[in-house]
């Protein structure tokens, strides 16, 4: 077997050619082609945010392309190594640039994931999830999915009456469906934000906290109150409440009503039984939409009491009107970390009932 290469190659990249060769069984003629790139940021700013504060992206995109060598210079960024690689990462950058022109900043989350797709040769469903704008900000910001299990997600939202998030933390279940649900109120679809959770916490007791049951559970709606406030702005968010517009209350607080023209969203809802589940989803009134999130890795009910969740999902995903969304690890969009704990969490488990 005889392996061709062109002769101004290094010696290194013939040693891998061979190399590949001999590993396999059949004939190869092929050749490592490397190239010298340059990326030309468009201006100083591009570049702060493409490469990151203290270089956090450069260093995602060196652990990504680790046969390229990468170094920045002013607005140029300089790539050598693998065309094949090289491509790649312009690719991914063309990406992370046009993101940036939308005012959405580059994470190290998206570096990878992007660059996953692009490698998949998947850069159409890349475009396809950055055009959907979900709604802008108080300050402008578009709200874009950073996955494509978040683009599902959202489309599910806008075609089903109900739609149940499963999925583990810092997937944006949350904040994806109160940027929605401000879309929706902002274009006057419907008349009323609703939020709202069971009053179960991990730990805690309830009980030993100061005051009524809304201002027990007020701290654990903080996230939907952050929420919120990034769609209109403080301000606005408490006069909203205050003319009730914007409901966030606990879970048995939504007994006995018809919840019309409304926006309602149940979040941490792998804490809810069977029966408050029940009765949170029969509530539903004429032209309203509903979104469940809950992760059921995260039950903090007594352990003889099962999950509403788990059940309603069980009963309800072949209904037509209810829509179901599985998010994994791969959507987590928080810091890299939370997808490595989660991943080795769930390693551990299935070994434990192994």
């Amino acid at each position: 077997m005889v392996a061709k290469w062109r002769q101004d190659r290094p010696s290194k990249v013939v040693n891998v050619i061979i190399w590949v060769v001999k590993q396999s069984a059949i004939s190869v003629n092929k050749e490592i082609m490397l190239a010298e790139k340059i990326f030309n940021f468009s201006d100083p700013s591009e570049a702060r945010h493409l490469i990151g504060m203290h270089d956090e992206l450069l260093q995602t995109m060196r652990q990504e392309f680790p046969s390229l060598a990468l170094s920045s210079r002013g607005q140029d960024l300089f790539i050598k190594g693998p065309e094949e690689e090289a491509n790649i990462l312009e690719s991914m950058l063309l990406h992370l640039r046009a993101l940036d022109r939308d005012k959405v900043y580059a994470t190290t989350q998206q570096v990878r994931y992007i660059t996953k797709l692009v490698r998949d040769g998947k850069s159409d469903l890349v475009e396809m999830m950055h055009e959907d704008t979900i709604a802008l900000s108080d300050k402008g910001r578009p709200v874009k999915p950073k996955t494509l299990g978040q683009k599902a997600y959202v489309d599910m939202i806008r075609r089903q009456a109900v739609t149940f998030g499963i999925g583990p933390a810092g997937t944006g279940k949350t904040y994806l469906a109160v940027a929605l649900a401000s879309y929706y109120l902002k274009n006057r679809e419907v008349e009323r934000i609703i939020l709202t959770r069971p009053a179960v916490e991990a730990g805690e007791k309830l009980g030993f906290l100061p005051g009524d049951l809304q201002e027990k559970v007020d701290p654990y709606l903080r996230p939907l109150y952050d929420a919120l406030s990034d769609m209109f702005g403080l301000d606005t968010v408490q006069k909203m409440l205050a003319r009730n517009i914007i409901e966030v209350a606990p879970l048995a607080y939504m007994r006995g009503r018809t919840l019309e023209e409304s926006f309602v969203i149940l979040d941490e809802a792998q804490n809810t039984t069977r029966e408050q589940m029940k009765m949170f989803l029969t509530r539903m009134g004429n032209h309203s939409r509903m979104v469940i999130n809950g992760d059921t890795s995260q039950i903090d009910l007594p352990g003889s009491v099962p999950s509403g969740l788990i059940e309603a999902v069980r009963i309800l995903e072949a209904v037509p009107g209810v829509g179901v969304m599985r998010f994994s690890d791969i959507d987590v969009v928080r810091h890299d970390m939370v997808g490595r704990i989660i991943r080795a969490y769930e390693a551990y488990y299935k070994g434990q009932e192994a």
